[in-house]
């Protein structure tokens, strides 16, 4: 299942989340060599989060070959601008279009209930927070960690507070059966959260790369706790569908269309 689109306006240009998607765009143009090598593997290797070099558990020199002919040398810093710069990185084609669709849905009615700046603030935290959740699970490991989707975790949790009902549809694919659903934010949102879970919990002790799913969970809760926080009460009380007294228009799991 894949969200395509909601059912909830916005009332203020998101230029802080256009501002955002623009960045990780950039990044990955001209930062990553549209994921080429060796610009690929270099920027993930000095610019990703490396659990085991920011906590200093790898020895130093210690290297991780991350491509063709690429290595990391780790343990030589501590690095902890890549925290930050951790965010706007991305592993690949579909990495990077998952991450911006997400964001594109979900990141203009969160911006829209607090106002463009407290949203970066918002956004960045919700990375941080989801970093600290990825290392706290595995403190030890060389692999680097890259992508927008921890924050963009932080961004869904946001949402799922203050829109826990409005109408997302979802693009459903089995086999060559295509068809779309529109289910309450909280169904789909939750349905994510949980996948994160169970697939967090079935990682622990694997060795190798692989998706951080301790990451997402972290940034989530955090998205879910800041928003308290972070959210403006005017802006939020002009929203026609905020809280759970206020659903959109529409029965929320009505079949919306269907082919072949």
């Amino acid at each position: 299942m894949f969200p395509i689109r909601d059912d909830n306006p916005h009332f203020i240009t998101p230029y802080a989340t256009y501002a955002i998607l623009a960045l990780n765009v950039a990044a990955w143009v001209f930062v990553q060599g549209l994921g080429t090598e060796p610009m690929l593997s270099g920027s993930v290797c000095r610019l990703g989060l490396i659990p085991g070099e920011l906590m200093q558990t790898v020895a130093p020199g210690t290297r991780l070959e991350i491509g063709p002919n690429t290595y990391c040398v780790l343990g030589e810093s501590r690095s902890w601008y890549t925290l930050v710069t951790s965010m706007f990185m991305h592993g690949g084609w579909f990495h990077l279009i998952g991450n911006m669709w997400f964001l594109w849905i979900f990141g203009n009615n969160v911006e829209d209930s607090m106002g463009h700046m407290r949203f970066v603030a918002f956004y960045l935290l919700s990375g941080l927070a989801a970093a600290a959740a990825q290392i706290l699970a595995d403190m030890d490991s060389p692999i680097p960690m890259v992508g927008a989707s921890g924050a963009i975790g932080g961004v869904m949790g946001g949402y799922i507070v203050l829109y826990p009902r409005v109408r997302v549809h979802m693009l459903v694919l089995i086999g060559f059966f295509i068809t779309t659903f529109a289910v309450p934010a909280y169904l789909m949102l939750g349905y994510w959260l949980v996948v994160q879970l169970i697939s967090g919990f079935l990682s622990i002790g694997a060795e190798g790369g692989g998706v951080a799913f301790w990451a997402h969970v972290g940034g989530f809760v955090a998205g879910a706790v800041l928003v308290l926080l972070f959210r403006d009460p005017r802006l939020v009380d002009r929203h026609p569908y905020h809280g759970w007294s206020r659903p959109s228009p529409g029965r929320s799991w009505r079949r919306l269309d269907r082919w072949r």
